[in-house]
């Protein structure tokens, strides 16, 4: 469908949330099965939250997810600018055709006189619904009451919309995710399109932006759906097509409330930053309220695109499950090419000197300790003992095993056999071996040998294998380590 225009619109009031890179993908995946098109748009009317750092934070953060768009404010398109802040000039002329039309009027209600009216209506426990007495104004008290200094607002006509439309109040839609939604449109009241100061309201702006951009389905959370009722109004009073809506399920955290900071990292930067690889996490947020017909859950975009069905994402909430994500993420960094990966690690060795390293060392150090990693930043606690000619040595690994009479025995043993060994994996292995092989002679189990000799040289009972370790850390340092640690 050439003509499928879905769109994201994020308002860059804080770095990009995870949620709403949920909302990002599924417009992206249906954009992608159905050959249509992506579109980014910023909504940064809201000047005093809006930062330049947000609007980078929404770039980098799509584009790390791969979720690349067709249009939007740095690539361009046929229906720009695509920054909601440089539309303004644009939005009177509708406001304008509505006020001939009849669908608006101007409201010089101040704000405290609109207080008194909730106020009134909360003593009367009523829900609160504008009182309209400014659509029937005449030009003689319009002209008064700007006389007074007053600036009006511009109100909908939710009633002469309602009727010129629709046979009853009740309004309804056919939702792509939820099916069939409907709401008495009278319980909205006639709410502002245009404030007093010149600037348009959400449900106004996203209207006449979504409407000249020509978006064909708006898919987006529920938490909008109050808002459809009213957008759809405004699109019937234009004369303008309304697009098809689909709302998804909020995300929630493991104990069902609202996903929040309490609950760990919820922006997509965040993750990163956490070591959570890009690729893992938009797998993952693919799955929140969605599954694959073949119900293999790992998957690249494009698979999860060519398979995506919209009718049959679910209309409940998600949970987010960070053991999963973690999971998720660990089958990601076996996947990961070793150079991709030592790449990918990098930032999170930064306070090691990996000039220490040769390139064959910091493979090997890769490669053997890759195995248990959940996140990229495990890596920061899990090679400390690669780098220095020193290692701390874990107080549990101290009194449990090198104070023992017998790890003192191995250790002193070690040291006279290993200074005469040939430094390479093949020959550690075998020395190790022959090694392991000489205690169990003498009644000690293997593992009781090699737990003396890891926690001298790496201050630990566990870690990576030990021959490539041994290899890494090389002779000179895995010997001054066993001197020290003998007694």
């Amino acid at each position: 469908m050439e003509d499928l225009r879905v769109r994201i619109a994020p308002s860059p009031s804080g770095n990009l949330h995870v949620g709403t890179a949920r909302t990002a993908l599924f417009n992206y995946l249906f954009a992608k099965k159905h050959g249509g098109k992506f579109v980014l748009r910023i909504e940064d009317t809201d000047a005093e939250r809006t930062s330049q750092e947000y609007i980078d934070n929404i770039f980098d953060s799509l584009k790390a997810l791969g979720l690349n768009w067709d249009e939007g404010p740095d690539v361009g398109g046929d229906y720009g600018p695509y920054t909601q802040s440089e539309r303004f000039d644009i939005y009177p002329k509708y406001v304008q055709e509505l006020l001939d039309k009849g669908f608006a009027y101007e409201c010089f209600c101040t704000p405290e006189e609109l207080e008194a009216e909730k106020e009134e209506a909360a003593k009367n426990k009523k829900a609160y619904v504008y009182s309209k007495k400014c659509e029937n104004l005449t030009e003689e008290e319009k002209a008064k009451l700007r006389a007074e200094g007053r600036k009006p607002a511009i109100r909908f006509s939710v009633e002469k919309a309602q009727k010129a439309f629709h046979e009853s109040p009740i309004v309804h839609f056919e939702d792509l995710v939820k099916g069939d939604l409907h709401q008495d449109v009278s319980l909205i009241g006639d709410f502002v399109i245009m404030k007093s100061n010149g600037s348009p309201t959400y449900n106004f702006a996203v209207v006449i932006d979504d409407m000249l951009m020509k978006i064909s389905h708006i898919i987006r959370g529920e938490d909008h759906i109050s808002n459809t009722f009213k957008q759809i109004l405004i699109y019937e009073a234009l004369g303008a097509e309304v697009p098809k809506f689909g709302h998804l399920g909020m995300i929630l955290a493991p104990d069902r409330s609202k996903l929040s900071k309490r609950h760990g990292a919820t922006a997509v930067s965040e993750f990163v930053e956490k070591g959570y690889l890009t690729d893992a996490l938009i797998n993952f947020v693919a799955l929140l309220g969605w599954a694959p017909s073949d119900g293999v859950e790992i998957k690249p975009v494009e698979e999860i695109a060519a398979d995506f069905r919209i009718g049959e994402v679910s209309s409940s909430n998600s949970i987010f499950e960070y053991d999963k994500l973690n999971w998720m993420n660990s089958q990601y960094i076996k996947m990961l090419d070793i150079e991709d990966l030592k790449e990918k690690l990098k930032p999170f060795l930064k306070d090691y000197d990996l000039s220490s390293l040769t390139d064959e060392q910091y493979t090997k150090m890769v490669e053997i300790t890759r195995e248990p990693l959940t996140l990229l930043s495990d890596i920061t606690n899990d090679v400390t003992y690669f780098f220095g000619k020193d290692v701390e040595i874990d107080p549990q690994a101290q009194a449990d095993v090198l104070d023992t009479e017998v790890s003192q025995d191995v250790l002193k043993t070690f040291l006279e056999q290993a200074k005469d060994w040939d430094w390479t994996e093949e020959n550690l292995h075998e020395k190790l071996e022959a090694f392991r092989g000489f205690y169990k002679e003498k009644g000690i189990k293997p593992k009781v040998t090699m737990w003396a000799i890891r926690a001298a040289v790496t201050g630990r009972t566990r870690g990576a294998d030990m021959v490539g370790t041994l290899e890494v850390i090389g002779k000179d340092t895995a010997l001054y380590r066993v001197q020290k640690a003998i007694k």
